[in-house]
């Protein structure tokens, strides 16, 4: 096999040496990965001296794919690797998603992979969370086992938290592929908006309302009856907003599971579709979502910090998006009751939210219906978690600005899920996330407008919309080759050297 490179052996003695670049976030050292600017490429790994030819065992890493992320890999032994995640482009302080590639193993060989430069201390890895994984004969993502996983301070990185997991190869023809979680690319995005399209549905438009840097789609989706469209029509408007934190994919997910539902025949669907026109963007951030990024744009900018005053050349996606908002804002004919950010929590377990804290008392009590209702609606929200804020390192997000640019009817939200699991209601053990699962939550946020609605008295209480949330399940929602959302009939599951149907 060609390579592109080789690995560059480097004893702990000079990893130590080189660990001299401080990191932003926590002050501590973080060692010279914050000079990382790209990612490995089919990187053949061997032991220091080796000179023969490569076999099988000699791992060869690779990040440079869509999304990918991981810029160095140190040899420390035949059993361990250390391995340094890509910071954000032109923005050294993020250092938390990764996404790389494994082959040439060795079947049985046993390893222990150290993730030794996350920026953020505080981590649902110390709460049982693990990495994702799958390979190339079986394509189905799958968490690794709990007991595999170690979140500890090493003296070895300066005291800084390292994340390790042990795997054990078991086919040495298949390709693995890990992740911080599941990925949802840009690709994958296009290739879904492309399928809608395609379905010609009357009430579901898609636009392209901009550009971003790299010249990547910003794409918007307008689902309602088309009779709103016209133009002397009243419309109470439902917009949504996902990945502007581009290494947060499980947004994606619950996005896609909203937009599903919406244009589904559940009865459900179709009456919200008959009331209130969702105007959605389901990726605020292409360019950092390809490139791999975990916070930032190709710029290194967090769009989520430049709500005020966002440059229509730096912030291209996010002032496209704000100048609409504006927009429909002063149109009289336009009613922009809600404003959801979607996003994943690092640290924290289950859905939630967080919303805006205003002088009314009146005000806050109605801000909180909502979450209160979608409490209900979904076993994986929880409403105790949910607070409201007026933080002033976040007067720059969606949910600030416009809670102050809106007028008193409009409710601005920031959703926020768990990379990792939720707890539900009488139970104390904590239930791992699924794509399917993270689409279910969105389903459920489409439905609970419905209950908003209903219990304002703006939808008719007599529409025929019986539901029960075993009718959300993925089983609910049929392609036309009779699978569900995920495309999938069956699943097998890789742990450790381990298969389970």
């Amino acid at each position: 096999m060609l390579l592109a490179s080789r690995a560059c052996v480097v004893t702990k003695m000079e990893r130590k040496m080189e660990e001299n670049i401080r990191d932003h976030e926590t002050g501590s050292e973080a060692g010279g990965e914050d000079a990382l600017v790209g990612n490995i490429n089919k990187l053949l790994v061997t032991p220091p001296g080796y000179t023969g030819a490569s076999r099988k065992g000699h791992l060869i890493f690779d990040a440079c794919f869509e999304s990918g992320n991981l810029g160095r890999v140190d040899y420390i032994s035949e059993f361990e690797y250390d391995l340094f995640i890509r910071p954000d482009t032109c923005n050294p302080r993020f250092r938390v998603w990764f996404n790389f590639t494994v082959e040439n193993v060795r079947e049985t060989q046993r390893v222990i992979f150290n993730i030794v430069n996350f920026s953020k201390t505080k981590s649902l890895y110390r709460d049982g969370m693990s990495p994702v994984v799958k390979s190339t004969s079986r394509p189905k993502w799958q968490r690794l086992p709990a007991k595999n996983v170690y979140y500890y301070r090493c003296p070895d990185h300066r005291r800084n938290y390292v994340m390790s997991f042990a795997f054990c190869f078991d086919r040495e023809d298949d390709v693995y592929q890990l992740a911080y979680c599941y990925p949802y690319t840009y690709s994958r995005l296009q290739h879904y908006l492309e399928g809608l399209e395609r379905r010609n549905l009357a009430y579901l438009q898609r636009e392209q309302l901009g550009l971003s840097v790299q010249q990547r789609r910003l794409d918007l989706l307008t689902i309602t009856n088309p009779a709103h469209l016209q133009p002397e029509q009243e419309k109470k408007v439902v917009f949504l907003t996902a990945r502007v934190h581009p290494g947060e994919s499980p947004a994606s997910f619950i996005c896609q599971g909203v937009i599903d539902f919406l244009v589904s025949q559940h009865p459900v669907a179709r009456v919200l579709r008959d009331h209130v026109v969702f105007k959605i963007v389901p990726m605020l951030n292409p360019d950092g979502v390809y490139l791999g990024n975990y916070r930032c744009s190709l710029m290194g900018f967090d769009l989520n910090r430049h709500w005020q005053d966002p440059s229509p050349w730096a912030h291209p996606t996010l002032h496209a998006v704000k100048q609409l908002i504006v927009q429909m804002n002063q149109d009289p004919k336009v009613s922009l009751e809600f404003y959801i950010d979607v996003h994943a929590h690092s640290t924290m377990m289950n859905g939630f939210m967080y919303g805006n804290v205003f002088e009314e008392e009146e005000r806050v009590q109605r801000q909180a219906v909502f979450p209160r209702l979608l409490c209900h609606n979904a076993p994986d929200f929880s409403f105790t978690s949910t607070s409201f804020n007026r933080d002033v390192v976040k007067a720059g997000t969606g949910r600030r600005f416009l809670g102050g640019l809106l007028d008193d009817t409009s409710y601005c939200y920031t959703l926020e899920v768990s990379f990792y699991s939720y707890i539900s209601a009488g139970s104390s053990a904590p239930v791992p996330y699924t794509e399917d699962s993270y689409m279910k939550l969105g389903r459920n946020v489409a439905r609970t407008f419905l209950d908003y609605y209903r219990l304002n008295n703006l939808i008719d209480d007599n529409k025929p919309t019986s539901l029960s949330n075993s009718n959300l399940d993925g089983q609910s929602y049929r392609q036309g080759n009779g699978r569900n959302l995920d495309g999938e009939k069956g699943e097998r599951r890789i742990h450790g050297n381990k298969e389970e149907s």
